[in-house]
């Protein structure tokens, strides 16, 4: 979940940028993505998806 809080943080830094830069849909939609990390609906694989990586290359 800290990956996740993380991420959230960098997409809400990028929206202001994008605010400060004049692009308000790019910062609404990085705005929105924080909002779906930090509430829980989008579920974090990378832990999943690299075990079945080493699992693959591992199976030569």
């Amino acid at each position: 979940m800290d990956r996740m809080k993380k991420q959230a943080a960098k997409n809400r830094e990028a929206a202001r940028t994008a605010r400060n830069r004049g692009n308000e849909d790019a910062a609404k939609r990085l705005e929105d993505r924080a909002d779906a990390l930090e509430s829980g609906r989008v579920t974090d694989r990378t832990d999943e998806v690299s075990a079945w990586v080493r699992w693959g290359f591992g199976r030569r």
